[in-house]
């Protein structure tokens, strides 16, 4: 889920880009000031892309305030010549500077003509704005997304679709509980905006799901509101920016604390959380990451980030097979004795 803000090109931008068609541009700063979409400066085509990408990008990076640049590649589309977009994001920008960037990055593209971008960039630091940096970005982006533990097991297990009258079939289905008045209007006012945080308990005796806390909790108290002695789902909408984009990503927790919970427990939390998040899909929620969690500890900002847009791989080192036990000797051959051959 992604926002914009307010903020329009002024007028000055609009001319620039209106000019920027021609071709003779190569790259464009445009700058947030006064609430508005501001040209901070231009540079004309010297040579070929390549060559003209690091002398006349690096002279416009401030290294602590954010900024986008739209650099002209030499490649045509159907329209004109293709531009890139590099949304400069350093690490020691404030939060407001990062937020108000990612929101009005959509504006730009609308208001330069997102026909004409080709490709984005993302940097937060010196080193990604450089054109070596910028071949690195594409190959990690032309680079297959990696495989859950749980997907690179099922890769490697073969599958036996072969059905006989002796063939043996286990299955599990889920628990459905119902959900409370109160649960239910929740999480309506969760889809309103009115919270980004609820948390849910079962009643072992009723079995049905109420709801135990609805606010806004910042998501350095979330770790705090998970439970250390009870199991608890929790649905959260994770605020943050990826690759320049303002994100809210609803994220489904399901907190079990070890085996201090009964064994009861810890059954029904686990059968009832598929048809629950069912449930919930029905009610406006499509939760974007599903964690399974012991404590709260872990729900960091670097673990969200981390489960919601995983870092590719480009080389996965291939399994080394160990070396057996030094001086074990020559492989021995047994011959069957008389008393086998009978």
């Amino acid at each position: 889920m992604s926002h914009q803000t307010g903020i329009k090109a002024n007028e000055q931008l609009a001319k620039v880009f209106g000019k920027a068609k021609n071709g003779k541009i190569r790259v464009i700063k445009v700058s947030i000031e006064n609430e508005q979409l501001s040209c901070s400066a231009t540079a004309d085509v010297k040579k070929d892309w390549e060559r003209d990408y690091d002398k006349l990008l690096s002279p416009l990076l401030d290294e602590n305030v954010p900024c986008y640049l739209l650099y002209r590649l030499d490649a045509k589309m159907p329209l004109g010549y293709g531009w890139l977009l590099i949304s400069w994001i350093p690490d020691t920008a404030s939060i407001r500077q990062k937020m108000v960037y990612a929101s009005t990055k959509a504006t730009l593209k609308t208001e330069f003509g997102s026909a004409y971008i080709a490709e984005e960039l993302h940097a937060t630091t010196l080193e990604e704005s450089t054109l070596e940096g910028y071949k690195k970005h594409k190959r990690e982006f032309a680079a297959p997304a990696p495989l859950t533990t749980r997907e690179e097991e099922l890769k490697e297990t073969v599958v036996c679709t072969d059905i006989s009258t002796e063939t043996r079939h286990q299955a599990l289905g889920g628990i459905s509980c119902p959900l409370t008045d109160a649960t239910i209007a929740a999480v309506q006012d969760m889809v309103r905006g009115s919270y980004d945080y609820l948390q849910f308990r079962i009643s072992l005796e009723e079995e049905r799901i109420h709801v135990s806390h609805a606010g806004n909790v910042d998501l350095q108290d979330l770790r705090r509101q998970v439970p250390e002695d009870h199991a608890r789902y929790h649905l959260y909408i994770f605020k943050h920016t990826h690759e320049g984009d303002y994100l809210e990503s609803f994220v489904f927790i399901y907190s079990m604390p070890g085996y201090s919970c009964s064994v009861r427990e810890r059954m029904m939390y686990s059968s009832c959380k598929a048809p629950f998040i069912e449930q919930l899909a029905e009610l406006g929620i499509n939760v974007d990451k599903k964690l399974e969690i012991d404590a709260g500890d872990e729900l960091t900002e670097a673990y969200l980030q981390d489960e919601l847009h995983p870092k590719k791989i480009l080389h996965r080192p291939a399994f080394a097979k160990p070396k057996g036990p030094p001086n074990r000797g020559a492989k021995r051959l047994t011959r069957p004795s008389h008393e086998d051959e009978v």
